[in-house]
């Protein structure tokens, strides 16, 4: 990490407390620089796309941080759904304090204009969770299982913003309902080739009537 990226950390999360009151932008950036000492033109040097470059920040910080959290944890002796389960969790976790700092950062992402950011700072979360769950897949099963943690993820997410519960445990069975579904999917579409395997061909059967 150099002392760029050290400094953006620093700023970023000091301007994380603003924002449920300021929003993402240049308000909270300037409050949380001045909180950590520094002074406006350096945070707004460190994040000249404003408010978008403040959001993909945070999530790559969040990202790294469930990582090094993920790494001190026994996982090898974990199945693979508590795997995905405790990435999932971490991830949410470590951002409970700021969870309306979050809450704004989605409503921008949803913005038609912030679409491809939204999906990129998805996929990079789903696939370090997968990596840290010690996915080597490289055939088709890749994307498929990141297009299946990304919708567990996002309405896990969705529901974790609106959970009163103690501890979050609403959040934390539905996230085990949601993983224990999905994890039927692979099953269920290897079945179904299995029987389609065992069907006869349509087109040889045509030819075949063709020739009698």
């Amino acid at each position: 990490m150099t002392a760029n990226d050290a400094l953006r950390d620093e700023i970023l999360l000091a301007a994380l407390p603003h924002v449920p009151f300021d929003g993402w932008g240049e308000a909270a950036l300037t409050r949380g620089a001045v909180d950590a000492g520094h002074d406006s033109a350096t945070a707004r040097r460190l994040f000249t796309g404003g408010a978008a470059e403040m959001i993909a920040a945070h999530s790559r910080y969040a990202d790294r941080i469930m990582l090094e959290e993920l790494e001190r944890r026994d996982l090898d002796v974990m199945k693979i759904r508590d795997r995905i389960i405790a990435a999932v969790r971490v991830r949410l976790e470590q951002n409970a304090v700021h969870r309306e700092a979050v809450r704004r950062g989605l409503t921008m992402l949803a913005m038609p204009q912030n679409a491809a950011l939204a999906t990129k700072l998805l996929y990079r979360t789903v696939d370090a969770m997968w990596h840290a769950a010690g996915d080597t897949s490289t055939d088709y099963n890749f994307y498929s299982k990141r297009a299946l943690l990304a919708g567990v993820y996002s309405t896990t997410l969705m529901y974790w913003l609106n959970d009163n519960s103690e501890d979050f445990s609403a959040t934390w069975a539905f996230l085990d309902r949601r993983v224990a579904e999905v994890l039927q999917v692979p099953k269920i579409l290897a079945r179904a080739g299995r029987v389609l395997e065992r069907l006869p061909d349509p087109f040889r059967l045509l030819r075949t009537a063709r020739s009698t």
